[in-house]
């Protein structure tokens, strides 16, 4: 038997036209440089979308399958970017901004980038990755600060004038690429990750799923997390989708930026790094005024783990936090910690335990834990092993370089190098990367529940631990710290704080007080950079 479905093609245009149609009042409330605010309907981010499509075809000459890059701040502009681009047939590149000069043109290349679209203040940071490449893109620049173009520079607004009332989208399958990414590169060169039509809109349509972010032309979208990275949680398509209203920062990402605009949009969702929520929840505790924030925001949470104190400290404030895993590879839903019925009579702190783990996978995402040695493990909380995954919008190859047995089993999963446990009701809880695990005298550590605890206390802002030598013991765990602002806590009292929460072998003896700690581009602790910085450190941790 023949279905009798009809065989329409799933592409991120239909979602473009279903916003400006049925949720064309619908507006994006954006900040610019000076921290003036704007606002523009879908029914104009849909127009100006297609006129982009237009000036990319018929202005800059690109054709199916050409990259398109942008290198923006979170705002109007780069959301008709997000559109406009696939609206040409044309691959939306993001690049990560804060990269290093060289990173980005070593990207840039391997992508082979026809057009780069860049916010004018950020011509800096381009000018510094231009004199790097070997091939040279036609620049765009958006008039995100309004100053005045360099000679030789084209106006956005100027490439992107003219009627696109007839534009019509080329014909393409929805397994043609759609977008791509790339790895922070932490562990090496970073990897294009290209996604497709089908797999944005599947993405898309289970993001709004109510145990995910449960989004609806109701909600107001705070979108913290950068629109370079894993193309912000592909949450910009799952918010258009559904008519919901989207807030974009901009440069501003301080603590007190983000509560005056969350309380301007009267955002019902906001998604973000922990580095983030910890700022804001810093700004929240010296107040400046009463805030008029929406009673029971969420906060989607991805990127680290968080500690169970912080879901506390928000949830305390009628503000509650989800927290996501996933990785660029994912696009990146991964697993979602859901609430099932038994867990309601549970208490706060159970529940909250709960909402540390990274929990069950989401949709159409199947995941099982591997050992190396031992092969699949059990369902039993207990047994651990390397988290691998396959699904529709996980993916099964890298641009350039599609086979990496290191990567990629026989049998056709992604290995994430996450290291993790799944207990009988599926809950998946990452133990720690598998590069990361620390092993001393023979037994296993894990640096991010160590992270965690630390962070759990109330004078630490951030906490990172990496494995430092030891004469006897092999590796043993440092503790990189930074304190709140205005807190005092030394390591003696940072250690018997963690006395009752760990085995004897876990207890780290050795700290270091910082005042930053090294992050990647999008916003997770920089090991490579921890370890390197302490790699002739060896343990004071006695015999």
């Amino acid at each position: 038997m023949k279905s009798t479905m009809m065989p329409v093609q799933l592409s991120t245009n239909q979602i473009l036209d279903r916003a400006g149609t049925y949720f064309g009042d619908q507006n994006v409330l954006g900040r610019l440089p000076d921290r003036s605010t704007y606002r523009r309907s879908y029914r104009e981010i849909r127009r100006r979308a297609r006129q982009l499509a237009q000036a990319l075809r018929d202005k800059a000459g690109i054709a199916r399958g050409d990259p398109v890059a942008t290198m923006s701040w979170n705002h109007a502009w780069h959301l008709e970017s997000y559109f406009g681009i696939p609206a040409a047939g044309a691959v939306l590149h993001t690049l990560n901004l804060r990269l290093s000069p060289e990173d980005i043109a070593y990207i840039m290349d391997d992508a082979g980038d026809r057009v780069l679209i860049v916010d004018d203040v950020l011509l800096p940071v381009w000018e510094r990755v231009s004199p790097l490449l070997r091939q040279q893109p036609r620049v765009i620049v958006v008039p995100f600060s309004g100053a005045a173009l360099p000679a030789g520079l084209q106006s956005y607004e100027d490439f992107i004038e003219g009627d696109a009332t007839g534009y019509r989208y080329p014909e393409q399958d929805e397994n043609e690429a759609v977008g791509m990414c790339y790895t922070s590169g932490t562990t090496g060169r970073p990897k294009g990750v290209v996604y497709s039509h089908r797999s944005m809109v599947l993405h898309a349509i289970t993001g709004c799923i109510p145990d995910l972010f449960a989004l609806s032309a109701r909600d107001q979208v705070m979108m913290v997390t950068p629109m370079f990275h894993a193309n912000a949680w592909a949450v910009p398509f799952s918010a258009m989708m559904v008519g919901a209203g989207q807030v974009l920062p901009g440069p501003h990402l301080g603590g007190e930026d983000l509560l005056d605009l969350m309380e301007e949009g009267q955002v019902t969702m906001a998604l973000g790094v922990p580095t983030i929520w910890m700022m804001i929840w810093q700004a929240m505790q010296k107040p400046t005024r009463e805030r008029r924030l929406v009673k029971g925001m969420r906060m989607l949470v991805g990127g680290a783990a968080v500690p169970p104190s912080m879901i506390a400290n928000f949830a305390s404030h009628d503000m509650h936090i989800v927290q996501g895993w996933g990785m660029t590879e994912t696009s990146p839903l991964g697993s979602v910690p859901v609430i099932k019925p038994k867990h309601l009579a549970l208490p706060d702190e159970a529940r909250h335990a709960l909402r540390a783990m990274q929990g069950i996978a989401t949709p159409l995402v199947e995941m099982r834990i591997v050992d190396e040695a031992a092969g699949l493990q059990p369902w039993d909380g207990k047994a651990s092993g390397e988290v691998q995954v396959r699904g529709p919008w996980v993916t099964g190859g890298y641009h350039a370089t599609p086979d990496d047995p290191g990567k990629f089993t026989a049998d056709g999963w992604l290995r994430t190098g996450d290291i993790g446990t799944i207990d009988p009701d599926g809950y998946m809880h990452l133990v720690d990367r598998s590069k990361d695990m620390i092993k001393s005298g023979g037994e296993w550590i894990s640096s991010v529940e160590l992270e965690n605890l630390v962070m759990g206390h109330p004078a630490v802002a951030e906490a990172s631990v990496v494995a430092i030598a030891h004469p006897k013991w092999g590796e043993r765990p440092l503790v990189v710290a930074v304190r709140r602002p205005g807190a005092e806590v030394d390591a003696p009292a940072l250690r018997e704080f963690l006395r009752p929460k760990l085995a004897r072998f876990q207890l780290p003896d050795d700290f270091e007080w910082v005042d930053a700690i090294p992050k990647t581009g999008t916003g997770k602790f920089l090991k490579t950079r921890l370890r390197e910085m302490y790699r002739d450190r060896v343990s004071q941790s006695p015999d």
